[in-house]
């Protein structure tokens, strides 16, 4: 259990960069460093259980991310580790996807090799389903889809990500942001692939 922790952190990783403005125009987070926690998003797994956000504070780095799993009693959960690290348009976009895999299936089944085409479509996939939501859900979701994945890009490069992984997530997170169809049937379509619907 300890490993696919790991694994999902790392796979998960989104962090602040001084590129990407809050909403005060400010691209550092201040003085400090630090942005304001965002409120989460609501957040129902396939199976009608309300997920939790519970935030944690970055222990020993500066990076933002976000863990989705069940607690030890068995509840769902999205742990937010370092938000005050991130601008906002990161935040959301980090709960989004993390709810993702909880709204999938993705936390109930079998955890993919990292890495794996099954785990990189997992990813695609909840990236996808988030900025579906930020799209439907915000008059301006295309602003902030853009300082989003501004701040993404600049993280995953800081993090050692090839250029090519990098521009192939972007390219995934622009077409799905013009796909046809909002959140909830793209959802559906998973789940019914899945045979979870």
């Amino acid at each position: 259990m300890t490993q696919r922790r790991v694994i999902a952190l790392f796979c998960t990783l989104i962090s602040i960069s001084a590129t990407a403005g809050n909403a005060t125009g400010d691209t550092t987070g201040g003085a400090t460093g630090s942005f304001a926690v965002t409120a989460p998003p609501a957040c129902v797994n396939n199976l009608g259980e309300n997920v939790t956000f519970e935030n944690r504070p970055a222990a020993r780095n500066q990076l933002a991310a976000g863990m989705a799993r069940r607690d030890p009693a068995g509840a769902p959960v999205i742990y937010r580790f370092g938000y005050e690290n991130a601008p906002p348009a990161l935040q959301q976009f980090i709960d989004l996807h993390e709810c993702a895999h909880h709204q999938t299936g993705d936390i109930d089944r079998p955890h993919p090799l990292r890495n794996s085409p099954a785990h990189m479509m997992n990813e695609s996939i909840s990236d996808c389903i988030a900025i579906l939501r930020i799209r439907d859900n915000n008059e301006d979701g295309k602003t902030l889809m853009d300082a989003a994945v501004l701040a993404l890009t600049a993280d995953m490069a800081k993090a050692g990500f090839a250029a090519t992984t990098i521009e192939s997530r972007v390219s995934n997170i622009k077409n799905c942001f013009a796909k046809p169809m909002n959140a909830s049937a793209f959802l559906s379509e998973i789940l019914e692939y899945r045979g979870l619907k």
